[in-house]
């Protein structure tokens, strides 16, 4: 379910949205890609669950450094596992981007999807901010064309700093050309997008 805070959402000039648990129901997609882990990919669990643990461990940390938080993540997980970036890099594009993107489809957002569609037809701006590669999943949903800017880790003007970092979030409302006080975050998660959204000044929807 999606609620708003207390400023409704036409009261604000662009939208700027999260992927993942945002757009699509995220745990439908993750129970349905640990069936197949556990059938083609166990080999591979180790290995996503340290990229993931870094994921979160560069989200906590406010003195993380700037960059690329993809390939950073890429390289400690690399480091600790003792395999290669490379080998790494290919199991994550695989198994977290390629193969969950089947499923996406089944579990949209559907209401939230057309809201934003109708808010961008009256006029509105648009953006997806996001924490991993979105490109290969706003595909998959049928969405490329729904977002005028997307600012995605591991992709081109990519976010320096992972969320509860503003960083991504204010990119997007530059490239927007709207001033931050004019743009409402829609996430799912409150630690993450709701407080960089705080951070940035903006405005926040949390979809739950």
């Amino acid at each position: 379910m999606a609620r708003m805070d207390s400023t409704q959402g036409s009261n604000y000039e662009a939208w700027l949205a999260d992927l993942d648990g945002t757009l699509y129901w995220a745990p439908g997609v993750k129970l349905a890609m640990a069936a197949e882990l556990a059938l083609l990919g166990a080999p591979r669990i180790r290995r996503l669950r340290q990229f993931r643990k870094e994921h979160e461990a560069l989200r906590a940390d406010a003195n993380a450094p700037e960059g690329d938080p993809f390939a950073l993540q890429l390289t400690r997980a690399a480091s600790t596992l003792s395999v290669p970036v490379e080998e790494l890099e290919r199991d994550v594009r695989e198994w977290m981007i390629r193969r969950p993107a089947r499923y996406l489809r089944w579990f949209r957002r559907s209401r939230l999807i057309e809201e934003i569609s109708e808010f961008r037809a009256r006029g509105g701006r648009t953006a997806l901010v996001s924490d991993y590669p979105a490109a290969h999943k706003l595909a998959a949903l049928g969405l490329s064309k729904l977002f005028e800017v997307v600012v995605a880790s591991g992709e081109e003007r990519g976010p320096r700093r992972l969320k509860p970092n503003p960083d991504g979030y204010l990119r997007a409302a530059e490239a927007l050309g709207v001033p931050p006080t004019r743009c409402l975050v829609i996430g799912d998660r409150l630690d993450a997008d709701g407080a960089a959204a705080r951070s940035a000044g903006m405005g926040f929807r949390h979809v739950g």
